[in-house]
């Protein structure tokens, strides 16, 4: 799995964080998404697309083809 953020798109919603906190956190200025794991590991995947599927301005993306 390889996780992508825009952060252009970003509206600092925060709730990637709250769902999945170790692959994504945000920057204590603006609240704007910062990713700390593009590669997480199995038992964060879920997580991950969860995070990517409640992101209310698309900003997550998820490649399954990396996996």
């Amino acid at each position: 799995m390889k996780v992508r953020v825009d952060q252009d798109r970003c509206c600092g919603a925060g709730q990637c964080v709250l769902i999945a906190p170790d692959v994504f956190d945000q920057r204590d200025d603006d609240g704007i998404v910062t990713l700390l794991d593009p590669s997480p590991a199995a038992e964060a995947h879920a997580a991950a697309r969860e995070a990517a599927a409640v992101c209310p301005a698309a900003a997550i993306t998820i490649d399954d083809d990396q996996e």
